[in-house]
């Protein structure tokens, strides 16, 4: 898999824990705190689409995760 690729299942898998440990009707919930890291992740998805960059590409091709097209 290429690193574009793994970005994008890491960050939706990280808003689908996040939501289910933060929504109060899910059977996993833990704390409303949780939704603060859900809007994290859709913040740095929001601007790596504007900048052309993301950290966590950097740090998935210096794991050795090629770069892709």
């Amino acid at each position: 898999m290429t690193s574009w690729q793994l970005v994008r299942i890491i960050g939706g898998s990280f808003i689908l824990l996040s939501l289910a440990l933060g929504v109060a009707g899910s059977p996993i919930f833990h704390s409303a705190n949780w939704l603060w890291f859900t809007a994290f992740v859709g913040v740095n998805l929001l601007q790596s689409g504007f900048t052309k960059w993301c950290l966590m590409e950097t740090i998935m091709r210096k794991l050795g995760a090629p770069a892709g097209n």
